[in-house]
């Protein structure tokens, strides 16, 4: 018989829980796996500063980045989809529209806007990829296509942030219509001789590239951007060849002349102040001509 008996007891977390790290304060790069400090890569314009790797961004970070003094105004924001065709795949396209509208706070996968970079007065649309992968239904056509026309009744210049998947298929020929009309409408804003400006970011496939995306006075890339039609897996799988190293990367495109130029994101409000100024005929440094923005 023992002299002693000693309990057993489990071990207790401890009760400080000031120690711990919280969770979101580090991110980790998929391009060098290195440990990033959260705060370091949002005043980075979310830019690895260790390989430069891209990461995607939000389109309220992407207007803030470029108009000046993060201000804008935005417009059609309460536009979304009424489901037209009813679609049901997994489950009802009701129900993705509804989680993605919680999930990002914006009813369609795109926000419109205008205000000035480099005190130029510019009409601004940028994808957002978190709805629905950035796809372009009826919604996205339309308020790009209103936004077009807006800029052409106050003569001012439009740019398109990329950022999608391709057409919205849940949407059917609807979606697919939406190439042709925002198309129809960049050929009356160069008509008016206004300029276009296109900046492809990771990704930028499907009908958006083979539509407005590609059809820029001037085609922009940011750094190992992925763009194309099909994917590289599904190119693959057709022809039963092997893709050339770096397929569909910016770099690749630039190579075979598909893009104009590739700016990193940390300079493309003074790539695109400096192209907007040289597109409209303006001399660098001139003081442009006054805009009514909100008229």
């Amino acid at each position: 018989m023992a002299w002693f008996k000693k309990p057993r007891k489990p071990i207790e977390p401890q009760g400080d829980k000031s120690s711990r790290v919280p969770e979101g304060l580090w991110v980790k790069c998929p391009s060098c796996n290195q440990v990033i400090y959260n705060k370091e890569l949002l005043a980075n314009h979310q830019v690895c500063p260790k390989c430069v790797h891209h990461f995607r961004m939000n389109a309220a970070d992407r207007l803030a980045l470029l108009f000046d003094n993060a201000r804008w105004t935005e417009y059609d924001s309460d536009l979304k989809s009424t489901d037209p065709l009813k679609f049901t795949d997994t489950k009802p396209y009701r129900d993705r529209l509804a989680a993605s509208i919680r999930a990002t706070g914006r009813k369609d996968a795109v926000v419109t806007a205008s205000g000035t970079i480099d005190d130029l007065p510019t009409m601004v649309a940028a994808m957002e990829y978190s709805f629905i992968g950035g796809s372009m239904g009826v919604v996205v056509g339309e308020k790009i296509t209103r936004a077009i026309e807006l800029a052409i009744t106050r003569r001012i210049p439009v740019i398109v942030i990329c950022c999608s998947g391709g057409a919205r298929m849940m949407e059917g020929t609807l979606s697919l219509m939406q190439m042709a009309k925002i198309s129809a409408a960049l050929g009356r804003l160069d008509r008016a001789g206004l300029p276009f400006i296109s900046v492809m970011t990771d990704p930028t496939t499907g009908g958006v590239t083979a539509s407005f995306a590609m059809l820029g006075d001037l085609n922009i890339a940011e750094p190992k951007a992925l763009i194309g039609f099909a994917g590289p897996r599904v190119i693959e799988q057709t022809i039963r060849q092997k893709l050339p190293e770096g397929f569909q990367r910016s770099e690749f495109l630039l190579e075979k002349g598909m893009i104009d130029v590739i700016v990193d994101r940390r300079d493309l409000k003074a790539a695109l102040g400096n192209a907007l100024r040289i597109m409209s005929g303006m001399a660098p440094g001139a003081e442009p001509v006054p805009a009514q923005l909100d008229a």
